[in-house]
């Protein structure tokens, strides 16, 4: 569960979707919906009145699409982790969210545990692999990575394990204990990462990683999984 009390913002043009998800969310200990929006103009306008840590959005909205959409609240409240929650299961399209910086990414089918389970995460700085999360993520490797025209840049020891660290979803204090280090060195490390790299969010760290086959997108486990899923196709 939280620890700490969490501002969340829900945008979705369906009113009694919305209403659900705010009657839900509002009776989880230390989660509170500061925002309901119909659409993205009126969501921007409210952010300017309301302090929120976790955006809940759909992807296809009315007045603004849900990539441009989430490059303009990314320009303007980068602190804002924002969670993709929609039916789309085009692996194109979600994997243009990440690339435009969403932290999360939920199918409206998945089960409502899940998507505490995602505001915990995301409330702790951490990515939550979901089903389309993942499946985002290797849409891109196999596809958009060999696009890519950023060079190999060299990562040492402990920044190839933090990153390890960051895709088993751990947290900074996780990593940092599993390293023998403080919190503040891990977000250094994350940091200075993003710098050398040049990418702006964790998601962008673990892309490049996953490129360069610096950590395994899948366990074994996984990997049978979805060799045996593709069969069927």
């Amino acid at each position: 569960m939280l620890s700490k009390l969490t501002n969340v913002a829900i945008v979705d043009d369906h009113t009694l979707f919305r209403k659900t998800l705010n009657n839900f969310l509002s009776s989880q200990e230390n989660v509170q919906v500061v925002v309901q929006s119909p659409d993205i103009p009126d969501l921007l306008e409210k952010l300017k009145q309301e302090h929120v840590d976790i955006l809940i959005m759909d992807l296809f909205m009315p007045k603004l699409f849900g990539n441009d959409a989430v490059k303009i609240i990314q320009s303007e409240y980068p602190e804002i982790r924002i969670l993709v929650l929609s039916m789309c299961t085009d692996m194109e399209l979600l994997s243009g969210l990440l690339d435009a910086g969403v932290a999360g990414i939920l199918s409206k089918t998945d089960e409502p545990e899940e998507l505490i389970q995602a505001i915990v995460a995301l409330s702790e700085q951490r990515i939550f692999r979901s089903r389309l999360f993942t499946e985002a993520m290797y849409w891109n490797k196999q596809n958009n990575f060999k696009k890519s025209g950023v060079a190999e840049i060299p990562l040492n020891d402990r920044e190839r394990e933090v990153l390890q660290l960051l895709w088993e979803e751990k947290s900074n204090k996780e990593i940092a204990d599993h390293l023998f280090l403080s919190v503040r060195s891990i977000e250094k490390i994350r940091q200075d990462m993003k710098e050398k790299l040049g990418v702006r969010s964790t998601v962008g760290l673990l892309k490049y990683a996953i490129s360069r086959k610096i950590i395994r997108l899948h366990s074994p486990e996984e990997d049978a999984n979805h060799h045996m899923a593709s069969a069927f196709l």
